[in-house]
């Protein structure tokens, strides 16, 4: 099995020369590259190394409580020893207050060394920024410091059976006690619903207020934690659910028997609350699926680089990284994790400045679909490149593929996002989401082909906006608008090559991105 190694210089690269992070006054592009190394090492030697017997192990369910695999819970314990889940909490709350670009370069190596575990964690910065934004005082200080320390990890329930992603249909149901809140219903797919990591758990749970005729209405959004004064509350784990993959992620169901909760933010706002976290979910998620094009290329060009095949032209022992279709499948795989990499990390940098939120708004969706699918794409490339031994598990690839396929699927499945794309993303604001993202492509650099590209989006753009349902047009659309935004990307990346420490490598892959066909036929 090839060993996790953290891309470090391609991230601060991304970050510092690509997506021109600098622009933020609080980032200091020597001090997250000094961070990342750090974690990076951590990854390297602790994350990654019970990855594969997390897998293999899986977690358990044992009278009522979730027990994580082996090595997990000392895994843990270190993390949060070095101040990890802390990285953007506050100063005044036991947090290290540090920038959110410094947290996606962390979290991406995170999720490329033990993306179970990730999924574990990493929900707790969402939490902190939904009670830093909706929380009152009170709730502010009793739980910051607790999910900064590591003492609490969070979760986010929304989903229901029958309701998936209509959240409209949602029955779970808050009844006002006094000044509390009781919960009643049933949520599954609850990443992380229960572990034997934490002291204890926040859940935030989405529940109906309202009548169900009230739709997102009616949804009101709580903190409702798995113990109140030392005692257990009434909240059960039913089942975990036998997956596909991320078996060291424990995906529950969970039953709410008029659970003790507090309301956060306004009755009836839920959904808007909710949104803070399943934003920064989304860009998470991009990160994973770049975590996943990076290390199975990794996997897939170590290989490639020692299996001896065939002979070549001058007669002497070829290897695999020798033969041009294999040559074709490593550079697409390097130049998906890149491209990806750059896209997310341009609109962090966007996120982060503040200055074009509805170019935010449109950016979103677009790095969740485009990057999820590059991680599957590039591991389905890996399981190719390795022929026989990918298709087994000893070297990983394989389980790279099954954890990377749920990324298209969870915080909004990608086809919900194309049509929200080609509804909201272009309606909203009169359109500015949409011409934000024009002047952006603009922005990043121009040649001869982007510009033609650019001009075939506007004329998509049109079509699309002039049609009775645009839904019928939006994988298409989606399609094309990432793949506009991923070519004007390497275009930049082409422009600051020299400034990677492998310039051969960025001229080459950036000629391999400029031949690409275009991934669907245009109905334009």
């Amino acid at each position: 099995m090839t060993p996790f190694k953290s891309p470090s210089a391609d991230i601060i690269w991304s970050l510092v020369h690509v997506a021109e992070a600098a622009r933020i006054d609080q980032f200091d592009g020597d001090m997250t590259g000094e961070i990342l190394a750090h974690f990076a090492s951590f990854a390297e030697g602790v994350l990654a190394p019970i990855d594969a017997q997390g897998d293999a192990q899986g977690c358990r369910l044992q009278d009522g409580k979730v027990l994580m695999p082996d090595g997990y819970k000392d895994a843990f314990a270190q993390l949060v020893e070095g101040g990890w889940q802390g990285l953007t909490a506050p100063e005044k709350f036991g947090g290290l207050q540090m920038d959110t670009l410094t947290a996606a370069a962390v979290s991406e190596v995170f999720s490329g060394g033990n993306h179970a575990l990730q999924m574990v964690c990493n929900l707790v910065p969402g939490a902190i920024s939904t009670l830093l934004k909706f929380g009152s005082e009170t709730q502010q200080n009793d739980w910051i410091p607790r999910l900064a320390s590591g003492d609490v990890l969070s979760t986010m329930c929304l989903t229901e059976s029958g309701a998936g992603s209509d959240l409209s249909r949602i029955r779970t149901k808050a009844v006002a006690d006094g000044a509390t809140w009781k919960i009643h219903g049933e949520k599954i797919f609850i990443s992380g619903g229960d572990q034997d990591l934490s002291s204890g758990i926040l859940h935030l749970v989405l529940a109906r207020t309202g009548d169900v005729s009230d739709g997102v209405k009616g949804l009101s959004l709580f903190l409702c934690p798995s113990d109140v004064g030392g005692t257990k509350n009434a909240i059960t784990v039913t089942r975990i659910e036998e997956k596909l993959g991320l078996h060291a992620s424990p995906t529950c169901q969970m039953s709410f028997d008029g659970a003790q909760a507090e309301l956060i933010g306004a009755q009836g706002a839920g959904l808007k609350a909710m949104f803070t976290m399943m934003n920064h979910a989304r860009l998470d998620v991009a990160l994973q699926g770049v975590a996943h094009a990076a290390r199975a290329h990794d996997i897939a060009a170590t290989y490639a680089k020692e299996r001896k095949q065939g002979r070549t032209s001058e007669g002497h022992d070829a290897v695999l990284s020798d033969h041009a279709d294999v040559i074709r499948m490593l550079e697409t795989q390097d130049s998906l994790a890149l491209g990806a990499r750059a896209m997310a990390h341009v609109a962090i940098v966007e996120l982060a400045l503040g200055a074009r939120p509805e170019l935010v708004d449109f950016l979103t969706p677009i790095c969740k679909v485009f990057c999820t699918e590059a991680g599957i794409t590039s591991a389905d490339l890996g399981l190719q490149v390795l022929g026989g031994y990918g298709y087994l598990t000893e070297y990983r690839v394989s389980q790279t593929w099954r954890d990377a396929r749920i990324a298209s699927i969870y915080e909004g499945a990608n086809g919900i996002h194309a049509a929200g794309l080609v509804t909201r993303g272009l309606r909203a604001q009169g359109g500015a989401g949409a011409d934000a993202f024009e002047c952006l492509i603009g922005e990043l650099g121009q040649t001869v082909e982007l510009h033609k590209l650019t001009q075939t989006w506007k004329n998509a753009r049109a079509t699309v906006e002039a049609a009775d349902d645009p839904t019928l047009f939006g994988y298409e659309f989606m399609a094309l608008t990432a793949e506009l935004f991923f070519r004007a990307v390497w275009v930049r990346m082409s422009e600051v090559a020299q400034q990677s420490g492998d310039a051969d490598r960025i001229d080459r892959l950036a000629s391999r991105v400029a031949r690409r066909p275009l991934p669907v036929a245009l109905p334009f």
